[in-house]
């Protein structure tokens, strides 16, 4: 186990647990807009090293996203306490992580489904970049933040579905 939590893509993943923190105490826009692309090279990076050379892992496919969701939902909430962003905006660029989140409890949690292993789909990724882009869009777009947390609100509606769906569909009924 030590070996996985220490392969060079989880090393990646785990990063953006740090980045998070560095997001919250560094306040200037140039190193907040650093931190976003280097957690969007670091989340593209960790799945390619991955792949490319044969470190993919169990640990690595659980880290990975909750690295991703960590970091973004850090971001997100330092701009609603600061007042960047409202309330309902809050909720629109997190609402697939919510979903998620939930799902994953439910999917633990009635007997009758059995243990379905999430991983990653399209929609989520693109939902993930659309959060990134807006996290950036803040920074250094303010005219692009709307369009973009509609499209933050529309891609997770895409994505609830799928995820849903293929939980549906690999769902097994226990004998009674």
């Amino acid at each position: 186990m030590a070996r996985e939590l220490t392969s060079i893509p989880n090393l990646l993943s785990l990063s953006r647990l740090g980045l998070a923190v560095a997001f919250v105490v560094l306040s200037r826009p140039n190193v907040r807009l650093s931190l976003v692309v280097v957690a969007a090279l670091t989340d593209y990076l960790d799945g390619w090293l991955a792949r490319r050379a044969k470190l993919t892992s169990r640990w690595g496919a659980l880290i990975d996203p909750i690295s991703d969701r960590i970091f973004v939902f850090t971001a997100v909430c330092v701009y609603l306490i600061n007042g960047t962003i409202t309330t309902g905006q809050y909720f629109t660029i997190i609402a697939r992580d919510l979903a998620t989140a939930i799902g994953f409890v439910v999917a633990r949690s009635i007997s009758w489904l059995r243990p379905v292993p999430f991983r990653a789909r399209t929609a989520g990724k693109v939902v993930t970049t659309l959060q990134l882009a807006t996290l950036i869009a803040l920074i250094i777009r303010q005219d692009l933040v709307n369009a973009l947390i509609m499209a933050v609100g529309l891609t997770s509606a895409v994505a609830i579905v799928d995820y849903t769906l293929a939980l549906w569909r690999e769902r097994v009924r226990t004998p009674a």
